[in-house]
C-alpha cells in the first residue's frame, strides 16, 4: 500500500510537470533516416531486439536520447549514436516518431503465460510488494506521455522483457557486487527485483499483444 501510494503521488507530481520537448516532426523525419536501420520504417522496428519507436511520448523519447548521449543510460551503439545528435536534432526525431502508429503483433505464447503475463500487468504481485504495471502504463500499455511514463503497448516482447531484466540486474548488482548490464530507474528497478524469468517473459508476452 505504501509503495502504491508513493508511485500515485509522483505521477501527479509528474503530471504538472511540462513537457521539455518542442520538436519538428517533419524535419525529425528527414533526420530519423539514420534511424531506420534498426528501428525501421516510421519506428516500427522488424527486429525483435530493437524496440519500436512509433507512438511513444515525444517527452519521453527525448529524455530517452539525452540518457545516451551522456552516458547515464548504457549502450554502446546509441551512444555513437546520439553523440553525432544536437539538442534540435533529438527533439525533432522525438516529435517525428512520436506521431507515428505503432504495428500491433500477432499473439504468442500459450494462454497459461498470457494469464499469467495479464495478472501481473493487472494486479501486481503480492508477496513481493511489486505494483501492478497498469498503475503507470494504463490498461491499455499506452502509457501516460505527461508524466513521462511510456507506452509499453505492441512492443516487442523480447525487448521488453530485455529491459525488464536490466531493471532487476541493477538489484542484483547492488546486492551482489555483479557487474552485469543493468538498467537504472528506482521505480522500475522495485517492480522488477521481485519477478522471475518466467514471470518477466509472461508478462512482456501480455504487453506485445495490447493495443
Amino acid at each position: 500500500m505504501k509503495k502504491t501510494l508513493i508511485i500515485i503521488a509522483s505521477i501527479l507530481t509528474l503530471i504538472g510537470s511540462p513537457s521539455l520537448a518542442a520538436g519538428d516532426a517533419e524535419a525529425g523525419q528527414a533526420k530519423s533516416a539514420t534511424c531506420m536501420g534498426c528501428h525501421g520504417l516510421a519506428g516500427n522496428s522488424t527486429i525483435p531486439n530493437f524496440p519500436k519507436l512509433a507512438g511513444q511520448g515525444e517527452a519521453y523519447l527525448l529524455k530517452q536520447l539525452q540518457y545516451f548521449k551522456s552516458g547515464e543510460r548504457n549502450n554502446a551503439m546509441m551512444a555513437g549514436v546520439a553523440a553525432t545528435l544536437s539538442d534540435q536534432d533529438m527533439e525533432d526525431i522525438a516529435a517525428y516518431y512520436s506521431i507515428q502508429t505503432i504495428s500491433e503483433n500477432s499473439a504468442k505464447g500459450s494462454e497459461e503465460k498470457i494469464e499469467l503475463g495479464r495478472k501481473i500487468y493487472v494486479g501486481g504481485k503480492m508477496e513481493t510488494q511489486t505494483t501492478a504495471c497498469i498503475a503507470c502504463h494504463g490498461a491499455k500499455g499506452e502509457g501516460i506521455p505527461s508524466a513521462g511514463f511510456p507506452a509499453v503497448a505492441a512492443q516487442h516482447a523480447e525487448y521488453t522483457a530485455s529491459q525488464l531484466k536490466a531493471f532487476r540486474q541493477y538489484s542484483i548488482n547492488k546486492q551482489t557486487g555483479s557487474d552485469g548490464v543493468e538498467r537504472v530507474n528506482e521505480m522500475m528497478n522495485n517492480v522488477a527485483m521481485g519477478l522471475t524469468n518466467e514471470e518477466i517473459d509472461a508478462l512482456s508476452e501480455y504487453i506485445a499483444g495490447l493495443h
